[in-house]
């Protein structure tokens, strides 16, 4: 079966009815957030769904359908005979194209009279000749993803235009992997195992994750399985001195806590204060009680923690390129012009905040791009200036062979 056959069954075992005209308007309105006024679609998700009651299947369906949307828009405008940039004006024949392409009764809206049958399977018979066109690519992003990935990069592209799973990363101060399947499947929720990462289960029904008492009670925290992959390779201990200096939110820093076992000191650090508060909440909730927060107000923050960590996590800011499937609206807000400012962001980190690890600790550079330039190259420029450090090993988590969101990882260790 085809990438894009498989994708199509997916999508029609998931929405087999068409969609209700009121939820088609909610998907116009999020998509017009995204597009129109520049909010993120996490940000955009949460000011439409937090004042209205719905059911999680309900929930789903939205987000399947608005997520799908963005991930595949150049092809969307392209079988509905419109350029991208007229895409949030025209959302409701966007979604009649949505329907027809995956062969959903379409549903009940005025716009409806508008849509062309044939002009639309023409566009596909033209669509289908066009890989890139396909994977909803722009063209700035493929150029980009050709140049630095090579022959990998069509199969990475296309794992990025699939629609991304859900995982839970098991909250290890406060139980186990089977313990917590067995609490959600009281609650509805199903789940598996991810198979090579311990920490992770995959969500397998619509349910409301964030409305269990798994959750209010701390037992799990939303992570892609790639994304918890990161804070294993530190091979963190209890007791020891750890730092999360790119924390944001603190997802990584919560999973460090946990393989800690609450002991040892946990410092978490961003430039961004609010981000920290978020934090300080999820630890509560967690149990994690060695996590300390600290706002990054100047270089002087960093330099007064000189040689002082056994562990440094630097999950520094990057393209974004490898959550794309979960990030579809950076596709159409990016372009490849960002890229050097951020390079030249994360080359200053490294070189700063490396001098936090003591003689005989570890760092962890890490991203969630799948890009050379802000991976591997970063690190061999790196190295090539500091002698004092030596990497252990690197490692690339890739959407196209794993099914996770992407990620990489380079442990370096200072010898000196």
């Amino acid at each position: 079966m085809t990438t894009v056959r498989l994708y199509l069954t997916k999508v029609n075992l998931m929405l087999k009815s068409p969609l209700l005209p009121r939820f088609g308007d909610l998907v116009v309105a999020i998509v017009d957030d995204v597009l129109g006024q520049g909010l993120t679609l996490d940000r955009a998700y949460a000011r439409h769904f937090s004042g209205i009651e719905l059911k999680p299947q309900e929930q789903a369906r939205i987000a399947l359908v608005t997520g799908d949307l963005l991930r595949r828009l150049s092809l969307y405008c392209a079988l509905t005979g419109i350029q991208v940039r007229q895409a949030e004006k025209n959302v409701w024949p966007l979604l009649h194209s949505w329907h027809a392409f995956h062969k959903i009764a379409q549903p009940n809206h005025p716009t409806l009279d508008r849509f062309n049958e044939e002009a639309f399977r023409r566009r596909l018979t033209e669509a289908k000749k066009n890989p890139v066109l396909m994977d909803g690519c722009p063209t700035w992003l493929e150029k980009l993803g050709s140049e630095q990935l090579g022959e990998a990069w069509p199969a990475e592209r296309a794992a990025l235009a699939w629609m991304p799973k859900r995982y839970l990363r098991v909250n290890s101060l406060k139980c186990t992997r089977e313990e917590l399947q067995a609490a959600l499947a009281k609650e509805q929720v199903t789940t598996i195992p991810v198979e090579g990462v311990d920490s992770a289960l995959q969500v397998t029904s619509d349910a409301a994750l964030f409305r269990t008492k798994a959750f209010a009670d701390g037992w799990f925290e939303q992570q892609d399985a790639g994304s918890q992959q990161v804070a294993s390779a530190l091979e963190v201990s209890p007791g020891m001195r750890v730092i999360d200096a790119c924390a944001g939110a603190g997802g990584k820093t919560l999973h460090l806590a946990a393989m800690m076992e609450g002991k040892g000191r946990l410092l978490a650090m961003d430039v961004e204060e609010w981000k920290l508060e978020n934090l300080k909440q999820r630890a509560r909730r967690a149990g994690a009680h060695n996590v300390e927060t600290r706002v990054i107000t100047s270089s002087k923050t960093v330099k007064r923690l000189k040689e002082s960590a056994d562990r440094v996590l630097l999950d520094v800011p990057c393209s974004g390129l490898g959550v794309l499937k979960r990030n579809p609206d950076a596709k159409w807000r990016d372009t490849a012009e960002r890229l050097p400012v951020l390079v030249a962001l994360q080359a200053e980190i490294l070189q700063r905040y490396s001098q936090m690890v003591k003689v005989g600790g570890l760092l962890v550079y890490a991203t969630c791009s799948i890009l050379p330039e802000e991976n591997r190259q970063q690190v061999d420029k790196f190295l090539a200036a500091n002698e004092n450090y030596r990497l252990r090993d690197d490692h690339t988590v890739s959407p196209a062979a794993t099914g996770f969101d992407g990620f990489y990882m380079a442990r370096i260790e200072r010898i000196a």
